[in-house]
């Protein structure tokens, strides 16, 4: 398989277990692996098929964006969901950043990496 890669698609999310995070929101960082193959897509020089990552970057943010959910790991596999929508694409890696996690203890930064795939 090919890889196309994201890295650090930002929005702005209302998700966490926290009621100051449901209201204030903050922002959450993704980076998307796409697994597909780019052979037809290169063979024809066609968008068409191959992961149009444009697209796909703003459904990904859209979903960041939208309904809150409680953890980060359903996050994440809302994002696999949609990226998995796309007919090319096989496989994807999705890590979640939660920079501003509600910890009381100095850190970087919190992530989930799931890896998913057609059933």
């Amino acid at each position: 398989m090919d890889r196309v890669t994201l890295r650090g698609l930002r929005a702005r999310g209302h998700h966490g277990v926290f009621e100051r995070e449901r209201i204030e929101g903050q922002t959450f960082v993704v980076d998307l692996v796409l697994h597909l193959d780019t052979r037809p897509a290169a063979a024809g020089d066609d968008l068409t098929r191959t992961a149009h990552y444009g697209i796909i970057a703003e459904e990904v943010t859209a979903v960041i964006a939208g309904d809150p959910v409680d953890l980060i790991e359903t996050l994440a596999q809302r994002i696999a969901d949609q990226c998995l929508s796309h007919e090319v694409v096989e496989e994807v890696e999705v890590t979640v950043h939660k920079p501003d996690a509600p910890i009381t203890v100095p850190f970087d930064d919190v992530t989930i990496t799931i890896h998913r795939g057609r059933a």
